[in-house]
């Protein structure tokens, strides 16, 4: 999962304390049950978050984007219950647990940051079983809502082929869906970024706000 986004953290003077990492685009950063020993900051590209059901079903969670952070679940050095695959090439720095020791040296306010963000995904995970039940236009709320959580604002940094790769609708669906929300002023293109203008039309799609 991704952390969320703090205006007050210089990740980049913090990249010394990590080691840099290159995935091509379909590449796995990190798979499910796979054992974790750190986490990943995001410095370029975007990368998908999913799951999988017990009956071998896909599930996308999240998109993360450059300036989070992944992977902060599995800090316990317990097993990963999400895969991290890149949607394109990607540049991540890898910080192992003995390196957030140093970063919370040198931000201290990163550890409130883990604690708040951890719990968010737990949510996001608990309702996955929910998020099996949802129509593409519900689907496409939550990814929207949960980037603006993460960001804290209302500008998400990604195009409308970002979101075709990234959530595994069509084109078609997605182009239908994005054109009646620009009808109505839910949201608006500008350049490679949507603005969400009214956000509580999109949580009024999900009959419970899950973010």
């Amino acid at each position: 999962m991704a952390i969320l986004f703090d205006s007050d953290i210089n990740w980049e003077s913090c990249l010394q304390f990590g080691t840099r990492h290159f995935f091509k685009e379909k590449s796995a950063i990190y798979q499910q049950g796979t054992l974790g020993d750190g986490f990943y900051y995001i410095q370029k590209g975007l990368i998908k978050v999913t799951t999988t059901t017990s009956i071998g079903k896909e599930r996308m969670l999240n998109i993360a984007i450059p300036g989070q952070l992944l992977g902060v679940q599995a800090m316990d050095r317990q097993p990963h219950f999400t895969t991290a695959t890149a949607v394109n090439d990607s540049i991540l720095y890898f910080f192992s647990c003995e390196h957030f020791q140093k970063l919370i040296k040198a931000q201290p306010s990163i550890l409130n940051i883990f604690i708040k963000t951890v719990i968010h995904k737990m949510h996001i995970l608990a309702d996955k079983i929910y998020l099996d039940s949802l129509t593409p236009e519900q689907q496409l709320s939550v990814i929207l809502l949960n980037i603006c959580y993460e960001f804290k604002n209302y500008e998400v940094p990604l195009t409308q082929q970002d979101l075709t790769k990234c959530t595994g609708l069509t084109r078609i669906t997605l182009y239908k869906i994005i054109k009646q929300w620009k009808a109505e002023e839910i949201i608006e293109s500008r350049g490679k970024k949507f603005l969400i203008k009214k956000p509580d039309e999109l949580k009024k799609l999900l009959g419970k706000v899950i973010i």
